[in-house]
């Protein structure tokens, strides 16, 4: 693992690790959403940020793992490394800011991340982690508007429903992005149980949901490259 060992990763203010975000993910955006910013230091400093925090609609994602109560669970929805950090330092991160959560968290039970194959890659890091694939759609909700990319949610909000009359829909020029979303769990409490199921990793090159670092490839050529 070589000098990923070395990584020191602690919780960090809020500020701190949403203006690290903006500046090193490739959204360029923060999760509002986010309350608990581990920060990833190596020769003093930080040089990657991992926020988790609600889901959007925790509503709906509850029931994918029983038993478990409203705050029993947390969502990693931000990742963002710079270049200094060496080769398996995002797994080791992960690895260390469960292990933390663990600690000083012990209602946590599980974690839900989503890997953005529109634009980024189909969750490499996840598989990594040890967090297990439940779910793999079309995209449905990120789509572009006027050069930026938005998600549909952006239309039920109250500043947009004002601007367009009183309606909550995207407006004509809004134009859904092509690509994937795909769905990892992660199980803190392994006597906790997944009620969706576990697909296998194959189902990404199945219907062609391979990307990485925003390129379409599948795993099985990346495999071959390793190989070769």
């Amino acid at each position: 693992m070589g000098r990923a060992k070395e990584i020191i990763v602690k919780v960090i203010p809020s500020k701190i690790g949403n203006a690290f975000i903006k500046n090193h993910h490739y959204s360029g955006k923060v999760v509002n959403n986010s309350v608990l910013h581990f920060g990833a230091f190596l020769d003093g400093t930080l040089h990657g940020v991992l926020s988790y925090g609600s889901p959007l609609d925790k509503r709906k994602v509850l029931p994918l793992v029983q038993p478990c109560l409203w705050n029993e669970m947390l969502e990693l929805n931000r990742m963002a490394f710079d270049e200094y950090l060496p080769k398996y330092s995002e797994s080791r991160c992960i690895a260390i800011s469960i292990k933390l959560l663990k600690r000083n968290a012990p209602h946590i039970k599980w974690l839900i991340s989503y890997a953005d194959g529109c634009q980024c890659g189909d969750g490499t890091i996840y598989r990594a982690s040890g967090f297990v694939l439940t779910s793999v759609k079309v995209n449905s909700t990120l789509g572009t508007l006027n050069g930026k990319v938005v998600a549909d949610f952006t239309f039920e909000k109250g500043i947009h429903i004002l601007k367009n009359n009183g309606k909550a829909a995207a407006p004509k020029e809004f134009k859904m992005m092509a690509g994937f979303q795909l769905r990892y769990i992660y199980l803190i409490d392994k006597t906790c149980k997944i009620t969706v199921p576990i697909l296998p990793f194959s189902k990404i090159d199945e219907i062609g949901a391979g990307m990485y670092k925003g390129k379409r490839i599948t795993l099985q050529e990346r495999k071959q490259a390793i190989e070769a």
